[in-house]
């Protein structure tokens, strides 16, 4: 079964005014739950929900982003510290 959404605006009480008002707005990009490409007008209102999931997508992978840098940061750390302090110990060795 499709559902189809109306065209009854709450905000006027009325029909959506669509190209009259100005929240009506043309999206393009991906649906963030089927993946297919959307390029649709509509009320940026009725919007909300799927822009929504969409920054939610945009910040989980930029929190991933983010922790794989850090993990590499910090081994990147302590493989220098290890060389800094081999280095340091050569060179204790080598004082007269």
């Amino acid at each position: 079964m499709q559902l189809k959404s109306g065209t009854f605006c709450p905000l006027v009480q009325g029909e959506c005014k669509q190209l009259e008002c100005a929240w009506f707005t043309k999206v393009v990009g991906s649906n963030p739950n089927t993946g297919q490409e959307v390029e649709e007008w509509n009320c940026a209102v009725a919007l909300l929900p799927m822009l929504v999931i969409e920054g939610a997508k945009e910040s989980r992978q930029t929190g991933a982003a983010v922790e794989s840098f850090r993990n590499e940061t910090v081994n990147s750390g302590a493989a220098m510290m290890g060389l800094i302090a081999s280095a340091a110990q050569n060179r204790l060795n080598q004082a007269p």
